[in-house]
């Protein structure tokens, strides 16, 4: 086994410590230390953990493409508001910034871009920056169905562009339809699951961007909870202070 000097000379004088201060009628008691090197464990090699490496080509699976959630924790990156429409530069530039800068892995989406091709870019964008997305599918606050239209948009960047699954790391419905009443919870559950078998070969989760409260209180006894069933992952804002109810903020 390797030791270091410093620790040689550690072990050493613990032990004539020992030996001077014995009880001669007591047996010595034996240290025992673990000198070897601290192993640092090296970065996960999976997308989009730091240090990994885009590769060259399109890879033919997403077989141990993705990092493990485990994996993932702390500041993972940024919201990303796209209503302005970002260019294609833009959108490379600030990416880079989110990955170099920052080392965030993840931008999620908020907002919505109508541009025709606009997630192309944003897949092209986090492809060249090494950062997964969370798309989103904009509802907005007017009560409007353009929605729709942006579903099926997205639906088909998805089928289309070969690198948009290794980018996207989950579909979200939102943001907050539960709390703003944008669907009835059931029919936001058939949104789901509908978006569920529609992305099931492209392995992209489906979730609902929501607060706990809107899950857990606002909707407790018509469908919340069914939600959750039904939904990949979760994807819930702590934001308590929402509740008309809230008072210290304090979560139960």
């Amino acid at each position: 086994m390797w030791f270091s000097t410093a620790a040689l000379l550690s072990v050493l004088a613990l032990s004539r410590c020992h030996v001077a201060s014995a009880n001669p009628l007591e047996p010595t008691h034996t240290v025992k230390l673990d000198t070897r090197r601290v192993r640092v464990k090296p970065p996960p090699n999976c997308f989009p953990a730091l240090g990994f490496t885009m590769p060259t080509t399109i890879p033919i699976s997403l077989t141990d493409w993705w990092c493990d959630p485990s994996t993932e924790y702390g500041f993972v990156g940024f919201s990303y508001e796209v209503t302005e429409c970002q260019s294609l530069t833009k959108l490379r530039k600030q990416f880079l910034d989110v990955r170099q800068r920052f080392n965030g892995r993840y931008v999620r989406l908020y907002g919505f871009c109508d541009r025709i091709g606009f997630y192309d870019d944003v897949v092209d964008a986090a492809w060249g920056a090494g950062i997964g997305v969370q798309a989103l599918i904009w509802f907005g606050f007017d009560g409007g169905d353009e929605w729709k239209g942006r579903r099926d948009t997205l639906f088909a960047a998805l089928h289309a562009n070969p690198k948009a699954k290794f980018v996207t790391r989950v579909l979200q419905f939102g943001s907050e339809p539960l709390f703003d009443w944008v669907l009835d919870p059931y029919d936001l559950i058939d949104q789901v699951n509908a978006a569920k078998a529609n992305l099931s070969s492209l392995h992209i989760p489906v979730t609902v961007s929501d607060m706990a409260y809107s899950f857990r209180d606002l909707h407790a006894n018509d469908g919340g909870p069914q939600v959750l069933q039904a939904i990949d992952v979760f994807d819930t804002h702590m934001l308590p202070f929402f509740s008309t109810l809230a008072s210290t903020g304090e979560l139960e």
